[in-house]
């Protein structure tokens, strides 16, 4: 297939997707469809789409540009000109919710994490497109016994249909795509079902978009070929750890919702990363309680802000590293370092003293991490100047300007932590590559 007809075919994709945005609109205007099931047909019918995209193109850089290009629309629809008209299909909800964007973002990091492998594509996927939206609309229509979560309902009926579903799709999936035993597969299928379900179930402001696939492809890649001694040991231990962290979280200040999902994102963590890997991101949720303990923010959600932006951070830099074939782990370790860093510092604010024990502490850390790593994880190494610089700049912040964590303290001080070993990620990869050509030109 031809790199122009792949182009057509990536546009003719988009202009499909606003098509089905027209349906769905007229539709709702002459049958009075409810917002929530406008939603849902187009999350199912982009969803469905986004299912064959291995076998609709043959090469993969048409189905980035196709994403890139989603996503831009789903920008201009939100603009106050199109929000109420053909946007109306998925903006039209009350809550706030940013699913259609996250929606397109996890079908491309999917899309570039599962490689080859089918089933981690597909299976995610399928279980985002179709239990999502058979457990919001069973939900919707026939839920009445409801649990609480912060920025809104939801229903065990909804949840029931949702794992219910999830479990056929996973084993329809299992049986076409995998060769793993009987047993295993029937094990997988259970625990997929039962983690997506608590995923889908503690997610917020449309995040369960990007978490909940996101989520069972780092489960599956972590433990597709675990054994099922491996993986009984592993239900126990994720439901140990549910009721632990109910028992801590209340005298932690946490909601019941808030603290399921700290479990959810510390398994997440504990399964994307060797352990060594897991101490800094871990170490942000304990900071980030500290903080907020001794110096409240004003956001609205800050546990669930938190682990928002570590997963946001996480899934990024195992996307951009798989992406450019270097890897990211030391990387994703110093931003972590710097996020810890810059919540103890808000914590510290009135001990000042005690800021360099914590950094000497966190410069420790990430060296005993980094050393435990093989050759490839290394090959930026040592960032030792990158890691003070990192950690002054986040140590200071709160002293120099005490209203800068004050107001979206958590987006503020991810972008910050971020931001330094971000630039030398890129100048590093970059370099070598304009040497490389400037060589070539010059030759």
């Amino acid at each position: 297939m031809s790199i122009l007809f792949q182009v057509l075919l990536a546009i003719a994709s988009v202009l499909t997707l606003l098509g089905l945005m027209m349906i769905v609109r007229r539709v709702a205007k002459k049958v009075d469809l409810n917002p929530e099931v406008q939603r849902k047909l187009m999350h199912v019918g982009t969803g469905l789409f986004a299912l064959v995209l291995p076998w609709l193109f043959p090469d993969r850089w048409p189905v980035y540009l196709l994403i890139g290009a989603t996503m831009i629309v789903m920008l201009v629809l939100r603009l106050p000109r199109f929000s109420s008209g053909l946007g109306a299909a998925l903006h039209s909800v009350e809550r706030t919710s940013y699913g259609d964007f996250l929606l397109a973002l996890s079908v491309g990091f999917c899309f570039l994490l599962a490689r080859e492998n089918t089933l981690f594509y597909v299976l995610p996927i399928a279980v985002l497109t179709l239990a999502d939206a058979a457990a919001a609309l069973a939900g919707t229509t026939y839920g009445t016994k409801r649990y609480v979560v912060e920025d809104g309902e939801k229903s065990i009926e909804g949840s029931v249909v949702f794992f219910v579903v999830t479990l056929l799709v996973a084993i329809i999936c299992f049986l076409f795509l995998s060769k793993l035993p009987p047993s295993n597969i029937l094990m997988l299928c259970v625990m997929v079902a039962a983690f997506g379900t608590l995923v889908e179930a503690q997610s917020w402001r449309g995040f369960d978009n990007l978490f909940l696939p996101l989520g069972l492809l780092v489960f599956l890649n972590g433990h597709n070929h675990s054994s099922l001694a491996e993986l009984a040991l592993l239900a126990a231990m994720f439901f140990a750890a549910l009721v632990s962290f109910g028992m801590v979280g209340a005298k932690l200040g946490l909601t019941k919702h808030a603290t399921r999902v700290y479990v959810v994102a510390v398994f997440l963590i504990l399964a994307a990363a060797e352990l060594q890997n897991t101490v800094l991101p871990i170490l942000v949720l304990v900071a980030h309680g500290w903080a907020r303990t001794v110096s409240p923010c004003d956001s609205k959600y800050p546990d669930l802000d938190i682990v928002a932006a570590l997963g946001l951070v996480g899934f990024g830099w195992l996307a951009l590293g798989t992406a450019t074939g270097w890897d990211a782990i030391s990387f994703f370790g110093l931003t972590a370092m710097g996020l810890v860093m810059g919540l103890s510092a808000v914590a510290l604010r009135t001990i000042p003293i005690a800021i360099p024990f914590v950094a000497a502490f966190l410069f420790l850390t990430r060296i005993w991490s980094v050393s435990q790593n093989s050759d490839q994880s290394n090959w930026a190494e040592p960032l030792t100047w990158l890691s003070l610089f990192s950690l002054a700049v986040m140590a200071v912040m709160p002293f120099v300007s005490p209203l800068f964590p004050q107001k979206n303290r958590v987006s503020r001080l991810t972008v910050l932590a971020l931001l330094p070993p971000l630039l030398y990620y890129i100048w590093s990869i970059v370099g070598p590559l304009g040497e490389g050509i400037s060589v070539g030109v010059s030759s």
